[in-house]
């Protein structure tokens, strides 16, 4: 388990400076916070709206790779087709507005 800076105890914190010789992470060197499962699923859903706007449909490839450009302006690979095969398992504990979501695009569940 990685513990921040802020987590260390006092101690632990003079230790790592005087003794290891370690400082704090500045802002721009910290990982960026991971994203959450509602993150990832906008992100793919926001993929595949992009897919259903330029074909008409979402009959996906399963190994379909979808480019999008992300907030930041960089471009992302999103594997649509596996995640489009894997929406379509897992349709009976998708929430009932994902399903909706889904079939506004053109989601066929069969």
């Amino acid at each position: 388990m990685r513990l921040g800076w802020d987590q260390l105890t006092t101690v632990q914190q003079w230790m790592g400076e005087h003794v290891l010789g370690i400082q704090p992470a500045t802002e721009n060197k910290k990982p960026k916070p991971r994203r959450t499962q509602a993150d990832k699923w906008a992100i793919n859903y926001q993929a595949a709206k992009q897919y259903y706007e330029r074909e008409g449909h979402l009959q996906v490839p399963r190994k379909h790779i979808e480019r999008i450009i992300g907030e930041d302006q960089q471009e992302r690979q999103h594997q649509l087709g596996a995640w489009i095969s894997n929406q379509r398992t897992r349709a009976a504990t998708l929430t009932p507005q994902r399903i909706e979501q889904l079939s506004a695009i053109g989601m066929r569940w069969t």
